[in-house]
């Protein structure tokens, strides 16, 4: 659906502005499409993108800090986040025999088996936008450019 229909506006003041307000309805439209995703799941988010980054680490560990820089909501509460998947038993943190003041954090065989099961749903959040592979590929390089 056409975003003049989605938010019933007809007239924009250009087409950088209707860009720019089709992003930002899409980026909410999607981040409802994942909560809702992941709700059955019980994590949030915020709990899946940290997953996902300890998975890329897999089997090495990393710090908070490092977490933290490469998170995409990096207004995120970190330690709050890690200490509830810990609880969960789906990641593990163990103070640093390096330096005492950090904490290394890694993903555990409950949090690699419960992203491969994300992973596998029939709908999963790689399959949220109607776009061929090589629309996504331009889709994506065009919202790098706009960051330039």
């Amino acid at each position: 659906m056409k975003i003049e229909d989605e938010i019933q506006q007809s007239k924009f003041k250009s087409a950088h502005q209707k860009a720019i307000i089709n992003l930002i309805y899409t980026t909410n439209w999607l981040q409802s499409k994942h909560q809702n995703f992941l709700k059955p799941f019980d994590i949030t988010i915020q709990q899946f993108n940290i997953l996902r980054i300890l998975r890329g680490q897999h089997p090495k560990s990393i710090s908070g800090t490092e977490i933290k820089s490469r998170m995409l909501d990096r207004n995120s509460d970190v330690s709050r986040l890690l200490d509830r998947l810990a609880a969960k038993l789906l990641i593990m943190k163990k103070i640093s025999a390096d330096d005492k003041r950090t904490t290394n954090i890694s993903i555990t065989e409950e949090g690699l088996k419960l992203l491969t099961l994300l992973d596998n749903q029939p709908v999963n959040i790689d399959s949220f936008l109607s776009l061929t592979e090589e629309e996504a590929v331009l889709l994506s390089n065009l919202l790098d450019r706009g960051r330039d």
